[in-house]
């Protein structure tokens, strides 16, 4: 099993320590598309407009100021660096030893500027957005797509994924559909349901804490997936198609 998640928007910058060993990272067969991106997001940064150009408001000018110096910036485990709601609902740290190692294992961060990293490997806080355009790149998850359906192929080979990912990092990478779950989070009431928004990132990482805490072998296909997500919620399997992966939807009550 592998778990997808999606980086969180803010990131909690490590307060001193090495800067990044792109020898260390996961996938190193990423690292050239790596650095690529980073000198792109660095030129972008440090442009006048780089507010506008990477979408973000005056409240995050030092995280762009940030981006322009990355390389020398000290770095942290990624499990330190993502924060929010759906990493706060993970709760990594309160993991035990043996579930953290699982959590190092099983994790993929689906990543604007790293392509993909597991909780392990070290790196610098940066702001960057997967919907984002950079000069020499083009958009981000259409430069990514090609680079990790070559990287992640030998990772995913016969493993169930779990795709806790919005749709904007979903574009980056699209594994195959027949060991591929899409969890989606609903509200019901009155024979009503409705697509959430906030409650399905904390429901994400609260699944994805679940799967990595609970007794028992991991769910090896998504029939085991939805009766191990059944342990907590009322959740129900949409079988996939050739093109289309399976869909775990949990239900929370309205």
């Amino acid at each position: 099993m592998l778990i997808l998640l999606p980086p969180s928007e803010g990131k909690t910058p490590a307060t001193a320590g090495d800067t990044i060993d792109w020898s260390a990272l996961s996938f190193p067969a990423l690292n050239a598309c790596r650095a690529k991106v980073l000198d792109g997001l660095g030129t972008v940064s440090a442009h006048q407009d780089a507010l506008s150009l990477l979408g973000v408001g005056p409240s995050l000018q030092a995280d762009v100021d940030r981006n322009t110096r990355l390389h020398a910036e000290p770095a942290a485990p990624a499990h330190q660096v993502y924060s929010g709601v759906l990493y706060d609902a993970l709760g990594y740290d309160s993991l035990t030893p043996a579930q953290k190692r699982k959590a190092d294992e099983t994790v993929l961060v689906i990543s604007a500027l790293w392509g993909a990293i597991r909780f392990g490997d070290r790196v610098p806080a940066y702001r960057l957005s997967m919907g984002t355009a950079l000069p020499d790149v083009g958009r981000l998850a259409s430069f990514w797509k090609p680079q990790l359906s070559a990287a992640l192929a030998e990772a995913a080979d016969g493993e169930l994924l779990v795709d806790c990912r919005s749709s904007t990092y979903a574009a980056a990478w699209a594994p195959p559909p027949a060991q591929t779950v899409a969890v989606n989070v609903f509200t019901e009431a009155g024979g009503v349901r409705k697509v959430v928004s906030h409650f399905a990132k904390h429901t994400r990482g609260e699944l994805a804490r679940h799967l990595l805490a609970r007794r028992g072998k991991a769910p090896q296909t998504p029939a085991q997936l939805q009766k191990a997500a059944a342990e907590k919620w009322t959740a129900e399997l949409v079988e996939g198609t050739a093109r289309k992966p399976h869909a775990l939807n949990i239900i929370l009550p309205g």
